[in-house]
């Protein structure tokens, strides 16, 4: 299984490492075999972050021919609308790129799972791939979820079968144990959970069981 991270201009540091490392420790943890890998759109490659401009290195391009996960992380930066740094402009510049038609295409591969931390879920969004699906973002940017054709849903990580989004920043751990749960098995994520000395927060999301009456 191939578990790729995709890196964009203006993304954010913690969305793409906590789960990177959470991800590499359990294909330590497992006999099968999980390759991790950072990657961009063009390839190998230095990519600046929103974080002071922290650059990280992709190591290879995003290939859909590897079949498994694929993890889009949000953007850092300003939340002051008409500032050059302004997270959302970041999210639509990088949707409307290469990685756009990359991201239509895995979400519609029923070999993909494709996953979401913070505002990664409005990248997706914004290419219109998601449409119709449920998916959580970082609370100050539900609003702007909810203006797309997705259905915004109030929880730390949202299950929607092939999609997978986390809300806010920290919940990349939340995801990424719940991903490894999900596809490695309790006893794995388990183990990561004690290696990191963090327990996975919340109750994941499924559109299944009884409906609340409200």
């Amino acid at each position: 299984m191939h578990i790729q991270i995709v890196l964009f201009d203006g993304f954010d540091l913690l969305d793409v490492m906590a789960p990177y490392e959470l991800f590499a420790t359990a294909s330590r943890l497992t006999k099968e075999n999980v390759i991790v890998s950072i990657v961009s759109v063009d390839g190998s490659e230095m990519v600046s972050s929103g974080t002071n401009q922290y650059p990280l290195k992709a190591e290879g391009k995003l290939d859909l021919s590897k079949k498994g996960i694929i993890l889009v992380p949000g953007a850092a930066g300003s939340l002051n609308e008409g500032d050059p740094d302004f997270i959302p402009m970041k999210l639509k510049n990088a949707s409307e790129t290469e990685l756009g038609n990359l991201i239509r295409k895995a979400v519609a591969d029923p070999e993909m799972i494709v996953t979401s931390v913070c505002g990664g879920s409005v990248l997706l969004a914004m290419t219109g791939a998601i449409d119709g699906r449920n998916a959580v973002t970082h609370h100050m940017g539900m609003d702007l979820l909810a203006v797309t054709e997705v259905n915004p849903i109030h929880a730390r990580v949202v299950d929607d079968g092939d999609l997978i989004t986390g809300a806010g920043v920290t919940s990349g751990l939340d995801l990424g144990i719940y991903v490894v749960e999900r596809e490695l098995g309790p006893r794995i994520a388990l183990e990561v959970e004690r290696l990191f000395q963090y327990e996975k927060r919340g109750t994941v999301w499924k559109n299944e069981g009884n409906k609340p009456i409200l």
